[in-house]
C-alpha cells in the first residue's frame, strides 16, 4: 500500500490540488463579490507569502528561495507571468462576459493544452492506458458542465443588441481560450524551470513574480485606490486569507509537486476534477444537474481510477 502510494504521489496531490480549489473557489467567490477580482489576486498573493515564507524556514531553513539559481528564477517569473498574470485576467473577464458555465467548460480543455504542450517542450510521452484516463476524465467534466442549469447573468451582462451579444461571446470564448492556455503553459514552463527544486519554494517565487506582474497592471490601470478600498473591508479579509492559504500556498504548491512527479497532462487532468468535486456543494446548494451531470461525474471518477491504476 506505502510503495502505491509512493508511486503514485504525483496524481495524489493533484487530486488534492483539485480539493483545494474547491476550498479556494468558495472563499474567493464570496471575497470576489465585494471586492473585485483584480483586488482580490493582488491581496490573495501576498497573504500567500506569510504560510509560504513560514513554511520555507521549517522545511529548508529558508524563509526566500534564495537558493535557486537563475535558471530557476527566470523560468519560474515566466510561468507565473503566463499562468498567473495573463491566464487569471482573461479567465476572470471571461466570466463576466459568458459567465462561468461557458468559461469553467472552456477551461476543460487545459489538460489537452498542457499534454500537447509537454508533448512539444518535454518530449512527454503517454501510452494508451494514460491517453484513455484523460480522455474519460476531461469528457466527463465536460458533460457534467455542460448540463448544468445556467446561473444567473453576470453583473456585466452583455446588452440585448444581437451584434453586441455576438461581439461580446466571441471576446469571451477567445478570453477563456487565452485562460486555458495560459494555465496549461504556465504549468508546463513550471516543471521546466522548476526541475527537482521544492515545489513550495518554486511556487514562492511564482507567486513574488506574479505580485510583480499585478502590481504593474493595477498601476497601468489605476486601480490602487480600490486596492485600498478592499483592504478595508474586513468582511472580505478572511475570506480571502482562507483561500490564500488553499489556494496560492497549498493548491499552487502541490500542483507543482503533481508535475515534478506525474507527466504534466495526467497531472492536469486530475487536478481539473475541481467541478466533479463541486458537485456534492451544488447539490447542496439548491442547484440542479440532472441525470447528465452524474453521468458525467461517474464518467469522470472512471477516468481519474484509470489513471491511478
Amino acid at each position: 500500500m506505502v510503495a502505491a502510494v509512493i508511486e503514485r504521489a504525483g496524481e495524489l496531490a493533484a487530486l488534492a490540488t483539485a480539493g483545494c480549489w474547491v476550498i479556494t473557489a468558495l472563499a474567493f467567490e464570496h471575497a470576489g463579490k465585494r471586492i473585485g477580482s483584480l483586488s482580490l489576486n493582488l491581496i490573495r498573493l501576498v497573504m500567500a507569502l506569510v504560510p509560504l515564507s513560514a513554511w520555507g524556514l521549517l522545511a529548508r531553513g529558508h524563509a526566500l528561495p534564495l537558493d535557486a539559481d537563475a535558471h530557476t528564477w527566470t523560468w519560474l517569473a515566466i510561468s507565473a507571468v503566463v499562468g498567473f498574470v495573463i491566464g487569471d485576467l482573461c479567465l476572470f473577464r471571461a466570466f463576466v462576459l459568458i459567465g462561468p458555465r461557458i468559461t469553467t467548460l472552456v477551461m476543460a480543455s487545459v489538460p489537452v493544452w498542457t499534454t500537447l504542450f509537454g508533448l512539444a517542450f518535454l518530449d512527454e510521452r503517454l501510452g494508451g492506458r494514460e491517453l484513455s484516463g484523460m480522455a474519460l476524465t476531461v469528457g466527463g467534466i465536460g458533460l457534467a458542465i455542460t448540463h448544468r442549469r445556467p446561473t444567473p447573468a453576470p453583473a456585466e451582462a452583455p446588452p440585448n443588441d444581437r451584434a453586441v451579444r455576438w461581439r461580446f461571446a466571441g471576446n469571451g470564448l477567445l478570453l477563456a481560450f487565452a485562460g486555458a492556455v495560459g494555465q496549461a503553459g504556465g504549468l508546463v514552463i513550471s516543471k521546466y524551470g522548476m526541475g527537482d527544486y521544492d515545489p513550495f519554494a518554486a511556487t514562492q517565487i511564482r507567486v513574488l513574480a506574479a505580485i510583480v506582474g499585478f502590481a504593474l497592471v493595477i498601476t497601468a490601470w489605476g486601480w490602487w485606490p480600490r486596492v485600498i478600498e478592499a483592504l478595508r473591508d474586513v468582511k472580505a479579509m478572511a475570506p480571502t486569507a482562507v483561500g490564500a492559504l488553499f489556494g496560492p500556498f497549498l493548491g499552487v504548491g502541490l500542483s507543482l509537486l503533481a508535475v515534478q512527479l506525474a507527466p504534466t497532462g495526467v497531472a492536469a487532468s486530475l487536478m481539473a476534477t475541481t467541478p466533479i468535486l463541486m458537485l456534492p456543494v451544488a447539490w447542496f446548494r439548491g442547484e440542479s444537474f440532472g441525470w447528465p451531470g452524474v453521468l458525467g461525474a461517474l464518467v469522470a471518477v472512471a477516468g481519474v481510477a484509470l489513471l491511478l491504476l
